[in-house]
């Protein structure tokens, strides 16, 4: 069956085409049909992307006022003559959708029904920026494929087994009853993957039999740490500001900064927000940016700025890690996966070197030289083993829409 993945954000639109099977999905037998990107929506010069296997690539620039526009686009290139994978958008069986925030009510991904967008209509107030324009994705691909089934996947279910000692923070428990106030994380299909990836390619052992840590480095980052396939422990929390030093958010801080920089600079709550989620991170400690492949070009050079921000960055990545080493008693596998942790050699092995008392022995030349579809980065023999994965968020979704609707459409997915 063919399902199409949508990532629906505030200005954009992010969508792959999938064919896949229950039968394919045992076999690893499935096909990446076609991805895009419909961007900055709201502008007379949106761009709207795809790029499909043995086609030439698709770019345009019309107007995308809003996100009905938006979707329409995601039609219009899928199916396009030249550029497209499909011809008619009724070849798709099904579309799964990513959805940030399920709160408490999800565990497991859901064929969306009006219960299940009531429930993530609820959780707007826990993710403002997010949740609002995933169902508002759900409900204008309903208006065009009200045949086929919606499934939601939600970024916070898998870290819906973490204990309660884990999850609730020391405020009056009164706030976790009236507000739900705890830590559910985030990036959990990315986590999910890598689970998978161990299992299946890497360490090739039941995911019942291992202990691991999952890195989760990109503009957004977080690290989980894994028992038996369960998401024990995770550095974000009520919001994905939380845990990680990231690309522009601050990660941890004292929150009684919060009100002192406030009073300071006399600012709101909204300007103290934007300050910790927008110029912060990598960006704010370096002073000019936050891609991790610009300032490690500067830091070659001498910036000292730059120098730092990735310093800063690599340190809360390595007290994570040793946290999270102790929260498990010990771990026997760590994967470094997203943007930064595929890719930056630097990064790498500012986290790892040094850690042989923890049972971590890095390999510099293994590092350097990660395959494609990644690989060891420790060295032979190191107890505990060091692998650099690409993810597949995409395909965790697809898997999940997959089977979720051969299972039931009222029933959660297995």
């Amino acid at each position: 069956m063919k399902v199409l993945v949508l990532n629906v954000g505030s200005s954009s639109v992010k969508f792959v085409l999938i064919e896949t099977s229950v039968e394919a999905i045992d076999n690893e037998n499935e096909q990446k049909l076609g991805r895009g990107l419909v961007d900055k929506i709201g502008i007379a010069n949106a761009t709207v992307k795809f790029t499909a296997p043995g086609k030439a690539p698709y770019v345009s620039t019309p107007p995308v006022w809003d996100h009905a526009a938006a979707i329409k686009q995601v039609i219009t290139v899928i199916t396009d003559p030249e550029h497209g994978v499909i011809k008619d958008p009724s070849e798709i069986d099904a579309v799964g959708h990513r959805i940030v925030h399920g709160g408490e009510y999800f565990a497991q991904s859901v064929v969306i029904d009006d219960n299940v967008a009531e429930k993530i209509t609820e959780c707007f107030e826990l993710a403002p920026l997010h949740n609002p324009h995933n169902l508002k994705g759900y409900q204008l691909m309903k208006e065009f494929m009200p045949y086929v089934p919606h499934v939601a996947v939600f970024d916070t279910s898998f870290h819906q087994t973490m204990p309660r000692h884990a999850f609730l923070y020391a405020l009056p428990y009164s706030t976790y009853q009236k507000y739900k106030v705890r830590r559910y994380g985030f990036h959990g299909t990315s986590h999910r993957y890598m689970v998978y990836s161990l299992e299946k390619h890497f360490a090739k052992k039941s995911r019942c039999d291992f202990k691991a840590i999952t890195v989760h480095l990109g503009n957004g980052c977080s690290i989980t740490a894994i028992d038996k396939g369960n998401s024990v422990d995770t550095s974000m929390g009520f919001t994905p500001l939380e845990g990680l030093i990231m690309g522009t958010r601050c990660g941890d801080i004292d929150p009684a900064l919060v009100l002192y920089l406030m009073a300071q600079e006399e600012i709101s709550l909204n300007e103290m927000n934007t300050m910790m989620n927008k110029y912060s991170g990598l960006a704010g400690l370096s002073g000019f940016s936050n891609d991790v492949r610009e300032l490690s070009e500067e830091m070659m050079k001498g910036n000292e700025r730059a120098e730092l921000a990735l310093r800063a960055f690599a340190y809360r990545v390595r007290k994570y890690i040793g946290s999270y080493m102790a929260a498990l008693d010990g771990a026997d596998y760590i994967a470094f996966t997203g943007g930064i942790g595929e890719n930056s050699v630097l990064v790498r092995e500012m986290v790892m070197e040094n850690l042989d008392r923890l049972g971590i022995v890095f390999d510099r030349e293994r590092n350097a030289n990660v395959p494609s579809g990644g690989g060891e980065i420790s060295a032979e023999g190191s107890p505990v083993r060091v692998f650099a994965i690409p993810t597949d968020e995409e395909l965790v979704i697809a898997r999940d829409t997959v089977r979720c609707i051969a299972a039931s459409k009222n029933k959660p997915c297995p």
